[in-house]
């Protein structure tokens, strides 16, 4: 059993909290039941989410002391889960009881356990989530869900946070909020008066029928297994900076795995030569003569635009030459049979931001219905690793027979790698994905096919491995 760790003058340095939490086997990293995506080259930095869980009892501060750390984190890839989600659907008996407030709703047999780890699991393995939604005013589970996906941190709050053992073995912290019980009460009569439409009356009344007893029961409890406990919420400034600190020495230790990761790809890449599924243009006279066209100087804007449309759509039709089609027979005007073929379901595009959009114009003159979609990945400035900063997908993205991932120019890969494993991760498969760029870098190409060897490339012409965005800067002239 994990020891606890008390917040108080003369707590341990960061050292020995990352000591006792490895002592203890809480880091989270070797005991998931294989939920890990087993990548052989490349896992992204979402994969493997850190998982903080903070238990306590109601009204002790849990949430109040969840957005503190995301506050101080100042991380864009921070996410608070709530456990309160995952209450169960209320059959007719057990709503009237509720609506009179005499359902138990702080007993773990109101919380649907089984979906909430299944949930995380899915998270730790750097898939998509979708996490139910429930109304405390209708007492019910709404038919809508709400989507969590590439989180770094997920802050597990709520009272049962730390009560199941297939949540505990998937949390790298585990802490426990304590607060006077007098205190609780009073923030519990104003939340639920504020956001859960409940009269006074009611809620003291639940409060000495079911969370009195139930916090000795089974909330108290979870104390010996958490690895902090931190009295007074957020006002405990030495807990907040252990908490946040052991938080941003994970992310470190993640984004150097994943830069290493990206360094051990190019091994090879000038030895070994493309993969047969890059498909580098025929560089014919008019390829050529665009090219120039491009690539001068004195071009004006309204020229580059122009040839570089002309371009986009070719190199689409080529991306297109590369997607799943079946047979169709048709007949002609003249009455005949025309044996031929069409695409064997719909083909829809992603648009890496914004290098992707300069490509945009050319797909819609070959396909001007296409469903597209987007995504943003940015290098951060410091260390040179690439960040998924927003994603949206066409909502039945999987079941589409192809799909064509666009960018403007691809360099080292980095960018292409993780747009890829969005894709992967949202259930397209590899073969169904189709990356069209107008130029690339030997490295860059190689890094992918070798993650991803079942994908096809589209590439415009070669370019050095190190070539700056040039393009959507004449592009878009900014």
């Amino acid at each position: 059993m994990p020891s606890t760790i008390p917040i108080a003058p003369g707590t341990p340095q960061l050292e020995d909290l990352v000591m006792n939490l490895k002592a203890n086997g809480t880091t989270g990293t070797s005991s998931v039941d294989g939920t890990i995506a087993k990548r052989a080259h490349y896992a992204p930095p979402w994969a493997d989410v850190s998982i903080i869980g903070i238990a306590g009892s109601s009204g002790s501060g849990k949430s109040t002391l969840s957005q503190a750390i995301v506050s101080k984190l100042n991380l864009p890839w921070v996410v608070i889960l709530s456990i309160d989600s995952f209450y169960k659907s209320l059959d007719e008996e057990a709503s009237r009881k509720a609506f009179r407030c005499e359902y138990d709703f702080d007993a773990p047999d109101a919380l649907d356990f089984d979906v909430l780890v299944d949930r995380l699991r899915d998270l730790k393995a750097g898939k998509r989530a979708d996490i139910p939604v429930y109304s405390f005013e209708k007492h019910a589970r709404l038919e809508q869900t709400t989507s969590i996906y590439s989180p770094h941190v997920l802050i597990l709050e709520g009272i049962f946070a730390l009560h199941d053992p297939r949540v505990l073995e998937l949390l790298d912290m585990k802490i426990f909020c304590e607060a006077d019980a007098d205190t609780c009460l009073s923030r519990r009569i104003l939340r639920d008066q504020r956001e859960r439409g409940r009269d006074v009356e009611g809620i003291i009344k639940q409060w000495f029928s079911f969370v009195k007893p139930n916090f000795e029961r089974y909330v108290d409890p979870q104390r010996k297994v958490a690895d902090i406990i931190v009295p007074r919420g957020v006002e405990n400034q030495v807990a907040m900076t252990m908490v946040t600190q052991f938080i941003q020495q994970k992310l470190l230790e993640k984004s150097t795995h994943h830069r290493a990761a990206l360094t051990r790809l190019e091994i090879g890449a000038l030895s070994e030569p493309l993969t047969p599924k890059v498909h580098i243009m025929n560089q014919t006279s008019q390829m050529r003569g665009m090219n120039t066209i491009i690539h001068n100087i004195d071009t004006s804007s309204e020229d580059f635009i122009f040839y570089f449309d002309r371009l986009a759509a070719l190199l689409v039709e080529q991306g297109l030459n590369n997607v799943f089609f079946t047979s169709n027979t048709i007949i002609t005007p003249q009455n005949l049979p025309y044996r031929g073929l069409a695409p064997a379901g719909e083909v829809s595009a992603v648009v890496v931001l914004r290098g992707g959009a300069a490509l945009e114009a050319g797909l819609h003159r070959v396909i001007p219905d296409c469903k597209t979609g987007r995504v943003l990945i940015q290098s951060n400035i410091r260390t040179g690793e690439p960040e998924l900063h927003y994603q949206v997908l066409p909502k039945d993205i999987a079941d589409h027979s192809a799909v064509l991932l666009l960018d403007a120019q691809m360099s080292s890969g980095g960018s292409a790698l993780m747009a890829v494993q969005v894709l992967v991760d949202h259930g397209v498969k590899e073969e169904r994905i189709v990356l069209v760029t107008y130029s690339a870098g030997r490295m860059g190409l190689h890094r992918l096919t070798k993650v991803f060897p079942d994908i096809s490339v589209v590439v415009g012409n070669l370019c050095t491995d190190a070539e700056e965005r040039w393009v959507e800067r004449r592009y878009f002239r900014c």
